[in-house]
């Protein structure tokens, strides 16, 4: 049985520890708010930009993919795929980095199984930290997950220039974006998007052309597209990194305030255990007194 000594050194312990989880709970909390609004307010833009871009992509299914941007089509090889994992650079949020990697490793394994070479962006450092284990020699390059003073467009658009210069230079065919989407402060599902080739739209009409207005490029179809495919591609991540800012946020105060809840229980268990040794220390001492005056 541990001494009274030990007991309240480990109910102390216990103590720091809860004003530090309640400190960083309350610090989440505070940034969630305003990760949160900046990801709400970035997902009508990047969604209906992603729709206008699935479906141009559908109305140019009938023209020679060579002649199209790789950008929007590929290279029209499926060998070498590029996984761009968002993540957080700091850990205590939960499962957050986990249950992504998780997910990344899942689709990976099976396109590695299928004989097609995988590499990796990643963005953030925990997720690159277990990819780089799981992966030796399949990351390119490790990035933060934001630039020091927060998650600018400016950050994500050199991103997306380095995903651009990788399927210039022929060494990527595909490219996926991996990402935690904000539902609530409790609750964040990792996604995936098809970033390069963009994914033909589901409506039927679309592709045999009926039901829908032609497109009508001006200035011209290579000046349009070449302004803004590489826009789109910005888009996406900047919209992508902000969703997994308010994810981080919101799985880093769930997960602080679940440990502050379980500190405070074993407060309770130590203060109990305390007190019932103590008092056990004192009845055994007024058996002992008595024991003594007896026997005078």
């Amino acid at each position: 049985m541990p001494s009274l000594k030990e007991l309240r050194g480990r109910i102390a312990g216990v103590k720091s520890t809860r004003k530090i989880t309640s400190a960083m709970k309350m610090v989440a909390a505070s940034k969630l708010r305003r990760a949160q609004l900046q990801a709400e307010a970035s997902r009508p833009y990047a969604e209906t930009m992603r729709k206008m871009m699935t479906e141009l992509a559908s109305a140019l299914t009938s023209l020679e993919s060579a002649s199209l941007p790789p950008l929007l089509v590929g290279t029209g090889r499926d060998k070498t795929h590029l996984f761009v994992v968002l993540t957080s650079d700091r850990g205590l949020a939960g499962g957050f980095n986990a249950n992504m990697v998780r997910v990344v490793r899942r689709e990976a394994d099976e396109l590695i199984k299928q004989g097609k070479t995988v590499r990796f962006l990643p963005v953030g450092r925990k997720g690159a930290d277990v990819i780089s284990r799981y992966y030796p020699g399949a990351v390119l390059e490790t990035l933060k997950s934001s630039d020091g003073t927060g998650i600018s467009y400016d950050y994500a658009a050199s991103i997306a220039k380095k995903i651009v210069a990788l399927l210039e230079a022929g060494k990527i065919d595909c490219c996926t974006l991996f990402r935690n989407r904000f539902v609530n402060a409790m609750t964040q599902s990792p996604e995936k998007i098809s970033l390069i080739p963009l994914p033909v739209s589901d409506n039927d009409n679309l592709s045999a052309g009926e039901g829908s207005a032609p497109y009508e490029f001006e200035p011209d179809e290579e000046t349009l597209l070449t302004r803004l495919l590489p826009r789109n591609l910005e888009v996406q991540l900047y919209s992508a990194m902000l969703e997994s800012a308010a994810g981080e946020q919101g799985a880093r105060m769930t997960a602080m305030d679940n440990a502050s809840r379980n500190a405070s229980k074993a407060i309770d268990r130590l203060s109990l255990k305390y007190n019932r040794t103590r008092q056990a220390n004192i009845t055994n001492e007024l058996i002992e007194i008595i024991s003594g005056a007896e026997a005078v």
